[in-house]
């Protein structure tokens, strides 16, 4: 597939049969609906006498914990589990908040987790789009948040995300756990949408660093690195990287990288020519990390691996999960587009679990 067709809209759309760009363009929509979805809901005011907090889900269901938990490490007052997986842990008790997470609804490894946690009298809240999930939680009298689909319209849960990352922040705002105003939820959606233009359809490649980007990493494996605050993001772009594009794509986090990984990337010798490493940096981390960030390439380079670095343009830490959030997305979406993929469909997944059945 030629690289312009990253610069044509009617190609795009031509390939990509389920409409995942309508679903990028509509992140901000959905922040927006399920802030207004979420007014109604009514939390019992004992729900914020916890001693932790377990999140229960799968995929992009499970993506909202792994950003908020680092996001917001310095004001959550106790610890954040997640459980990808059929099993709670032990210590799960009626001191314990179960969020609950499922797109769909009807995730298996959440529905069973969910009722062993009800057997030991936790206090659940749990967020969908309705199905099994919602219907559990209706005739069990526990607060429940069911979303509209419709800023989807790929209907894909990796590209929902508006939905379930922003939800889950309004779960625990509404709570009391942290601070999700109204203020801040407009920023989120006026900064979705500048990143939409900045790396959306109609920006051309050489002003595009999502397109650059998509045309760097083909023929390679793609590797994300982040640090602190931009933990969360590095996990969700894999997933949109392995499911969009059907590409190899895996994340690591610095520091840790810096004590293991750096011997590592030697052999095989084929990972020159295979391997492409993705460092998202910021000003917001500590000084000590964004100097590991300049050292850390200096060892790529010296080892010829490929690499290609992103620096953060927002001013608070929020704003720049949001800022990565639509650059890696979109890094996905074209990453597809330049194979001639149609990035929506995900045939071994589906595969998979006709087979489960």
């Amino acid at each position: 597939m030629p690289s312009n067709i990253l610069d044509n809209l009617t190609k795009i759309k031509k390939l990509d049969s389920q409409n995942m760009l309508g679903s990028l363009q509509y992140l901000g929509k959905q922040v927006e609906q399920i802030w207004q979805e979420a007014q109604a809901l009514k939390v019992p005011a004992n729900y914020k006498q916890i001693n932790n907090i377990v999140v229960l889900g799968m995929g992009g269901s499970a993506l909202g914990v792994d950003i908020f938990k680092v996001l917001y490490k310095k004001e959550l007052k106790v610890p954040v589990t997640v459980v990808r997986d059929y099993d709670i842990p032990k210590f799960v008790d009626n001191k314990t908040l179960i969020i609950a997470s499922s797109y769909s609804g009807t995730t298996e490894e959440v529905l069973n987790s969910v009722k062993q946690a009800k057997k030991k009298c936790a206090k659940i809240i749990t967020i969908s789009s309705g199905s099994k999930l919602a219907s559990w939680a209706k005739r069990n009298k526990l607060p429940s948040l069911v979303f509209g689909t419709e800023n989807n319209p790929s209907n894909q849960p990796r590209m929902g995300l508006g939905y379930s990352i922003v939800g889950q922040l309004i779960l625990l705002s509404r709570i009391g756990l942290l601070k999700l105003t109204n203020k801040q939820v407009k920023e989120i959606i006026k900064v979705l949408a500048l990143y939409d233009s900045k790396f959306g359809v109609l920006t051309p490649s050489k002003e595009n660093q999502a397109k650059l980007l998509a045309k760097a990493n083909i023929g390679k494996s793609v590797w994300y690195v982040a640090s602190e605050h931009l933990l969360g993001n590095i996990h969700a772009a894999a997933n949109q990287m392995n499911e969009n594009a059907k590409r190899f794509a895996g994340y690591f986090c610095l520091p840790e990288l810096n004590h293991h990984l750096l011997e590592g990337i030697v052999f095989p010798k084929t990972n020159k020519s295979n391997l492409l490493f993705v460092l998202l940096e910021s000003k917001l981390y500590h000084q000590r990390n964004q100097k590991r960030y300049k050292i850390t390439k200096k060892v790529l380079d010296k080892n010829s691996i490929h690499h290609f670095s992103y620096s953060c343009q927002e001013k608070n830490e929020l704003l720049q999960v949001c800022e990565i959030l639509v650059f890696t997305s979109y890094v996905s979406y074209y990453t597809a587009l330049l194979k001639g993929i149609d990035p929506s469909p995900i045939p071994s997944v589906d595969f998979f679990k006709k087979q489960m059945k």
